[in-house]
């Protein structure tokens, strides 16, 4: 899987509940002062961690750190999944006849995803990349010096399974190739509303990663940016990731301190997003023999419960919202179908978000359900997740449980209606720029450790942990033929 597929293989992740509730309370579109979530230390060490195969120490943003071990840069593959070009659409049009501030600022774009393995020989440092981040897996500050070893012994683990779904569609994730082609297709609808910006693309856990495209934006002398996560709904484990990486560069860099920036948190409510969603929906019911008889079947990425609870994460919320919005503009246009949804991607053994998308599936055909079109919801890029886990895995699943009829709605991708309503919040984006957008104060970053009674708890669920992990036969086994 992808990054957060991930996110929940062991029982305890302690993630700051004010931070995701402070997310929750605020508008989709602004400039903020936000957390951050992991990553290195900016500016020279950022191409200092890139360039060289040594282990380079990154620092948490949630308090603490962990050091990762080299990542090998490969070479994009994937066949082409967009292709650039502009459209308008209903009442989502928005005209900008000028932009003083184009002549005035250089402006930037930076998008940001979670990153996918290239090549099978990417997978297992890609895996330690995404499990080395404290904000995946949180140690107690006493035992962060496991971080490196227990994101090593999982990688190890996970990587041959990981490796096999990889090799299903072709031998590497296409989200680098499509993500870079959405950026091109954003230029050029920017482009065509009277905007020129420079797109960047800024991955969290493979090339380019995010460390590389603010680098280069501080090259370009960028003097206002935007930037804007390609996930629609907010979660802590993407988004919020993504930004906290970010503002831990931000805060160390005295050029970029001072940069005015723009953060577009979620953007699930766009009417061109939900727009483009219900027409790629009506395209494929149209495909059907019966189109009104078909189950429409949304299927959302998973978190842990513990987001949700704990650390007060509104992705579940914001996905329900996002539903009924979809299927109110498909009511719009006379289709009324039923419709569901479950989340997938689940791992490990602590409780995910339900219904689980295998179980629905089962249960569906259980009920008779004969048609069923899946709606990959969370995602705007195919990947492994909608190529591998939605169209082998559950196509072979929903039929063998009775599902006769089975179809799949595209991922976004580089859909005319869908970039040119990005390049709308973009522009909507810009007036509310600011240098204090990346600011965290370093008292809320560390809170939780600050606290007796949470740091006692851990401390002694990390010293249980740390005994298992060093003298596990697998942690040996994993060092002596992937270290050594």
């Amino acid at each position: 899987m992808d990054a957060t597929s991930f996110s929940g293989l062991l029982p305890h992740t302690d993630l700051n509940p004010n931070f995701a509730r402070s997310y929750a309370q605020r508008t989709p579109l602004t400039s903020v002062s936000c957390h951050s979530l992991q990553e290195h230390r900016p500016s020279s060490q950022a191409l200092a961690f890139l360039s060289s195969n040594k282990t380079s120490k990154r620092t948490s943003l949630l308090g603490g750190s962990n050091v990762c071990g080299p990542v090998q840069k490969r070479n994009s593959v994937g066949k082409a999944f967009c292709a650039v070009g502009l459209g308008v659409y209903g009442e989502n049009v928005i005209e900008h006849q000028s932009h003083s501030h184009a002549t005035e600022d250089k402006v930037g774009v930076l998008l940001l995803n979670l990153g996918g393995p290239d090549t099978l020989n990417d997978v297992q440092p890609f895996l330690f990349n995404l499990f080395a981040d404290p904000d995946i897996i949180r140690l107690p500050r006493l035992f962060q010096c496991l971080q490196w070893p227990l994101a090593k012994l999982i990688s190890v683990l996970r990587a041959p399974k990981s490796k096999e779904g990889y090799a299903s569609i072709g031998g590497g994730s296409p989200l680098r190739k499509i993500t870079n082609e959405q950026a091109d297709a954003l230029k050029t609808a920017l482009k065509a509303k009277n905007l020129t910006a420079n797109v960047y693309v800024g991955m969290r856990y493979w090339y380019p990663f995010t460390e590389e495209a603010v680098q280069q934006i501080k090259r370009d002398r960028i003097t206002k940016l935007v930037v804007l996560p390609l996930y629609p709904q907010f979660s802590i484990s993407t988004t919020g990731s993504s930004i906290r990486v970010l503002q831990s560069i931000f805060r160390e860099d005295a050029y970029l301190s001072r940069l005015p920036v723009s953060i577009i948190r979620s953007w699930y409510k766009r009417e061109g997003y939900v727009i483009s969603m219900a027409d790629l929906i009506k395209k494929e019911m149209e495909k059907f023999t019966k189109p009104e008889e078909v189950m429409i079947f949304f299927s959302a990425h998973g978190v842990p419960v513990s987001y949700i609870e704990d650390a007060g994460d509104p992705y579940k919320d914001q996905m329900e919202e996002c539903i009924n919005l979809i299927m109110q503009k498909l009511k719009d246009r006379g289709i009324n179908n039923d419709h569901t949804l479950a989340y997938q991607s689940r791992v490990g053994p602590v409780e995910w978000l339900k219904p689980y998308t295998d179980k629905v599936l089962v249960e569906l055909g259980q009920k008779g359900v004969k048609s069923l079109l899946a709606v990959p919801v969370s995602f705007v890029s195919e990947h492994i997740e909608t190529l591998e886990e939605i169209d082998m895995e559950y196509k072979e699943l929903a039929l063998e449980s009775g599902i006769e009829n089975w179809g799949r709605v595209p991922a976004l991708n580089c859909t005319s209606s869908f970039i040119t309503d990005l390049a709308d919040a973009v522009i909507e984006a810009l007036p509310t720029a600011s240098a204090t957008a990346m600011s965290t104060p370093k008292s809320v970053l560390e809170e939780d450790d600050l606290d007796p009674v949470r740091y006692a708890i851990k401390l002694f669920f990390g010293s249980i942990l740390a005994f298992v992990l060093l003298f596990s036969p697998r942690m040996i086994l994993a060092f002596k033929n992937n270290l050594f």
